[in-house]
């Protein structure tokens, strides 16, 4: 593992240590990130109230739940975020519960701007898109693959958005947040096992 990964992992929070930051941030007024912005502050405190739902609600399938079971190896699941990130807030709850379900699993998150040179090296088309989630191998300490920002179909709806209407405004934000409603995780479980189906034994 890069020294850059050794460092990031350092600092990171569990997943319950960065759900009480999160809830810390809103109920003060603030977020994470290095821009005290009021529209980051607002996204925060929105997505706190998606964290507390999804928390509840988020079910992993039988079939994702099985695969999860059965892996061989241990994996420490790192991923970049910020409190602000809607599509962190949809996401993170979701490999939360299948980090919970495998046992074999250790997920850390870190703050983007706080991590700009692990960031830099897991850009999305040359942007700093989060989250992202980076695999790694916990025995060989390599990383294996990563996922993100989003699902496939999901990327899908806002590249066809930003065709139609030039850019991503608030509507396309909303729409985006329909879409995970609509799909209750299933996409990004399916989507994060097929990429482990090549290495779980």
């Amino acid at each position: 593992m890069n020294s850059i990964i050794e460092n990031s992992l350092e600092n990171s929070f569990s997943y319950q240590e960065y759900r009480s930051h999160v809830t810390q941030l809103a109920k003060e007024n603030k977020t994470t990130g290095h821009e005290q912005r009021e529209d980051l502050i607002h996204y925060t405190q929105l997505n706190e109230t998606r964290l507390n739902r999804l928390d509840k609600t988020i079910q992993i399938t039988d079939e994702v739940n099985s695969f999860l079971k059965n892996l061989k190896k241990e994996y420490i699941w790192l991923v970049i975020s910020e409190s602000w990130c809607g599509d962190a807030a949809q996401i993170l709850p979701i490999m939360n519960k299948m980090a919970i379900a495998s046992g074999k699993i250790n997920l850390r998150i870190v703050l983007r701007d706080d991590n700009e040179d692990l960031m830099n090296q897991f850009l999305t088309n040359g942007t700093k898109s989060i989250p992202k989630l980076i695999i790694i191998d916990k025995e060989t300490n390599s990383v294996i693959t990563d996922f993100g920002p989003r699902p496939k179909a999901a990327k899908q709806l806002i590249l066809d958005y930003k065709a139609a209407h030039g850019s991503i405004d608030e509507t396309a934000k909303i729409e985006l947040q329909k879409w995970y409603l609509n799909d209750k995780g299933i996409s990004t479980q399916k989507e994060i096992v097929d990429l482990m189906q090549d290495f779980k034994s």
